[in-house]
C-alpha cells in the first residue's frame, strides 16, 4: 500500500488538465508584461529553475538569454488584447533552441496547448468510444429466431420505431402517386401519336403469310378479268361482301386515333 502511495506521489502531473490566472493583472496584459505575468511564483507551468529567473534575479533584460545554455520561456506569438503564446525550450547556444512545450493565454488564463500525440490519442479515443457505444447499442436491437434467423427489432426505441413509420408511409405515397387521370390520357394520346408516326415493322412470320394471301389476291383479280361482263354486277357484290385480306396484315397502315368523334351537327 505504501509502494502505491509512492508511486502515485511521483507521477508526473498532468498539465493539460491544468490552468491557472491571477485576477490582479488580466486587466493590464500587455506584450511588455506578459513575461512577468507567466513568470510569477504561483504558476505550475512556471519552472524557477530556468534562465528566465536567473536573470530576473540579477535584473538583467530578456536579451541575455540568448547568451545563455539550458531551459528558457521566449514569448513566441502576439495577437492583442487576448492571445499569447509562449515556448518552453533548452538552449545549447545562441543559434540552436529545442522546442519542449508551448503555452498559450486567452482572456488571462494560462494553458497548456498539446502535443500531436495527445491529440491523435484523444481522436482516436473519442472514435472507439463512438463506436463501441454504437455496437452496443445495435447489438440490443439484434433478434434471433431458429425459423427467421437474425432480425432487427426497434420496438423498444420508440424515435426508431416512428422513423420507420414514418419512411414506410412515404414509400407507399410515393408509389401511390404515379399521376392524375389527365395526364395518363395526355400520355397515351402522345403514344398513339408517335406509333402513327413511326410504326413497328412487320414481323418476319407475319411477311411469309402475307406473301400467299397476296398472290391469292392476284389469282382472283385475274379470274375475275376472264369473267362474262355481264355477271360484273354479281361479282362486284361478291367482292364487296368478301373481306380483304390484305386490309387485316397491314400493320403499318394501322394507326389508333385517340381523338373524341365529331359531333353532329343538327340540321
Amino acid at each position: 500500500m505504501a509502494n502505491r502511495q509512492i508511486a502515485h506521489a511521483s507521477a508526473p502531473e498532468n498539465h493539460l488538465r491544468l490552468s491557472w490566472h491571477d485576477t490582479q493583472m488580466i486587466a493590464t496584459l500587455s506584450p511588455q508584461n506578459v513575461m512577468d505575468y507567466f513568470c510569477r511564483k504561483s504558476n505550475p507551468f512556471y519552472d524557477h529553475m530556468c534562465n528566465n529567473e536567473t536573470i530576473r534575479m540579477q535584473r538583467l533584460g530578456v536579451e541575455h538569454l540568448q547568451n545563455m545554455t539550458g531551459l528558457e520561456y521566449i514569448l513566441l506569438h502576439v495577437a492583442e488584447p487576448i492571445l499569447y503564446v509562449i515556448r518552453k525550450q533548452h538552449r545549447y547556444n545562441p543559434s540552436e533552441a529545442t522546442p519542449i512545450a508551448d503555452y498559450y493565454i486567452i482572456g488571462g488564463t494560462v494553458y497548456k496547448a498539446p502535443d500531436l500525440a495527445n491529440v491523435i490519442n484523444a481522436r482516436i479515443l473519442n472514435t472507439v468510444v463512438n463506436l463501441q457505444s454504437a455496437f452496443e447499442e445495435a447489438s440490443s436491437y439484434a433478434r434471433y429466431h431458429p425459423n427467421k434467423g437474425y432480425t432487427w427489432d426497434f420496438s423498444s426505441n420508440k424515435v426508431l420505431s416512428d422513423k420507420s413509420k414514418a419512411g414506410k408511409k412515404d414509400v407507399s405515397a410515393a408509389k401511390d402517386d404515379s399521376g392524375t387521370l389527365f395526364q395518363k390520357q395526355r400520355v397515351d394520346m402522345l403514344l398513339a401519336e408517335l406509333l402513327r408516326k413511326f410504326p413497328p415493322p412487320i414481323p418476319p412470320m407475319l411477311q411469309n403469310l402475307q406473301q400467299p394471301v397476296q398472290q391469292a389476291g392476284q389469282i382472283s383479280t385475274n379470274q375475275e378479268s376472264n369473267v362474262d361482263p355481264s355477271s360484273t354486277g354479281n361479282a362486284a357484290d361478291s367482292n364487296t361482301s368478301a373481306p380483304q385480306p390484305n386490309a387485316a396484315l397491314d400493320i403499318k397502315t394501322e394507326a389508333v386515333d385517340m381523338k373524341p368523334p365529331p359531333e353532329k351537327k343538327a340540321k
